[in-house]
């Protein structure tokens, strides 16, 4: 089964698919013939159903409980929450960085291996937990996945702050990336549901803001609570945020999948033939819900293989992730080592990679647009997803100067700014590559799905795996020679592909059903 018809089974059969189903539908069993109690179920015409569905979906598109109806107060406050839900956990991965050496004294911890293992277990869960979370919110809802996935963030963060050894430090870190990755996950497409696509802007603005501020708040706020009161304080705080969104969520946060609450409407109205009629054709067009996780589990990683273009640019983003996260995981002995920054001081270094990372995100992707535009009006007035590549090649420039910069000015013992200054040039780098999969799979929606999940899973495996064999790459080329070598492979990843991509990009993807035009 393709992915489309996968994603076509986990909803709502439309007027246009009940029109190819069988001549006659019979109704719920039970449900009562107006006409006659006693007769057998009633059946209806194909065009007769079809009249019924196209009447159905024109009520919906009223409907008060239809979340894009809902008043601005009302869609505000579930944008808050679940933009509240996505802060709390790239918060969560990062908040402990500052405090690694804390983490090393307090359990006795000499390998540098396992002291990078204590920060990005929690990006191994990110890679995992989306590919079964995403798919249970498509057939439970948003809410509870979001609020569960939350409360279980709460209980495995006050784990891992009482935790006695390091491998149960260790395990409540995954437990608790695995838990926080439920925003992650399903977080966008709650503002999907919550707005048109024109009206979606501030809302996913909003939205994207915890993802872009909780990497560069976590490592400062974490540096001085770690120095000041312990590093236990750190996971008892994030407990503490869990805690209130969970008051404030809960209390505010109503479901916003619209073909859960359509089922769920049509189940309290099956008194009605005619509806009880539109949800058994719904019930009957779902897949078992294990066939429909095992699908979602693998095709990420099928699309990833299956698609060139997918694949270089999941490729080339992993490989900034991973540096990203070896810079999050050895600032601290770094700066500890050479500047003699304690913990609170020592977080502040983290600045750099979270205004870099800022910046890049709010100035270029004016910037993409722009030049998105300018080449869509030079041909004519039609875009084409190879037009976002620029963007893309002008960022990749800024990653090797940040990491020569950095690495040589580290080894150098410069001022402690110009290895700061030379990590913001690394995270302005950073520039998103998701709006070119959109672009290139949106002909194939359930492959774009896909395509943004295989990113996912990538780039968290490598920032999962770059920090535990970073501080040993150090140790032997020192600072300069090990961030030469990764800004070497920038220049080798980063360069010579965007540009490939800008001019064969448009031929690879007509050979492919996923991204043909």
């Amino acid at each position: 089964m393709s992915p489309e018809e996968l994603q076509e089974s986990s909803r709502p059969q439309t007027a246009k698919s009940a029109a190819t189903s069988s001549t006659h539908v019979s109704s719920l069993k039970g449900c009562p013939d107006p006409t006659d109690p006693a007769s057998e179920r009633p059946t209806l015409t194909a065009e007769k159903l079809v009249e019924i569905q196209k009447i159905d979906d024109e009520e919906w598109e009223n409907d008060p409980a239809n979340a894009r109806n809902w008043s601005f107060g009302r869609k505000w406050t579930a944008v808050s929450v679940v933009s509240l839900y996505t802060f709390i956990a790239p918060l969560a991965s990062s908040m402990m960085a500052p405090g690694l050496p804390n983490v090393a004294d307090k359990y006795h911890i000499t390998s540098n291996t396992t002291i990078a293992m204590t920060l990005c277990i929690f990006l191994l869960s990110f890679a995992l937990a989306p590919l079964v979370l995403a798919p249970l919110s498509e057939m439970y809802g948003r809410k509870w996945v979001l609020h569960i996935g939350n409360i279980f963030t709460l209980a495995f963060s006050l784990g891992c702050g009482f935790s006695p050894t390091t491998s149960a430090l260790i395990g409540f870190r995954f437990l608790s990336g695995l838990s926080a990755s439920a925003p992650i996950a399903c977080g966008g497409g709650s503002i999907s549901d919550l707005f048109h696509e024109r009206d979606r802007a501030s809302a996913m603005a909003v939205f994207s803001l915890g993802p872009l501020v909780g990497p560069a708040v976590g490592p400062i706020a974490g540096g001085f609570i770690a120095q000041t009161i312990g590093i236990k304080w750190v996971f008892i705080v994030i407990a503490v945020i869990c805690g209130f969104a969970a008051v404030f969520g809960i209390a505010l946060l109503r479901e916003t999948y619209a073909p859960v609450i359509r089922k769920r409407k049509l189940q309290k109205e099956t008194n009605d033939p005619e509806k009880a009629i539109l949800l058994e054709k719904m019930l009957e067009n779902q897949r078992s819900k294990l066939y429909i996780l095992g699908v979602n589990l693998i095709r990420p990683m099928v699309i990833l293989f299956r698609s060139l273009v997918c694949f270089i640019l999941s490729l080339y983003m992993a490989f900034m992730y991973g540096i990203y996260y070896l810079m999050f995981a050895t600032f601290a002995s770094f700066f500890h080592d050479t500047y003699g920054f304690q913990a609170g001081v020592g977080g502040l270094a983290y600045l750099g990679l979270g205004l870099g990372f800022l910046i890049a995100t709010f100035l270029g992707a004016k910037f993409a647009d722009q030049v998105y535009l300018y080449l869509a009006d030079k041909n004519g007035g039609v875009g084409k997803p190879e037009m976002r590549i620029p963007a893309l090649f002008f960022g990749s420039f800024f990653v090797p100067i940040g990491l020569f910069w950095y690495g040589w000015s580290a080894q150098a013992k410069l001022h402690w700014m110009m290895p700061i200054v030379g990590t913001g040039f690394f995270g302005f780098g950073i520039l998103p590559i998701q709006l070119y999969l959109v672009d290139a799979f949106v002909y194939a929606a359930s492959a774009l799905a896909a395509a943004s999940a295989s990113l996912q899973v990538f780039r968290s495996l490598l920032g999962f795996a770059f920090p535990l064999f970073g501080q040993q790459m150090f140790d032997a080329m020192g600072l300069g020679g090990g961030n030469s070598l990764l800004g070497g492979l920038a220049i080798v990843l980063g360069i010579p592909f965007p540009v490939w991509l800008y001019y064969k990009g448009e031929q690879i993807r007509a050979r492919n059903p996923l991204t043909r035009r």
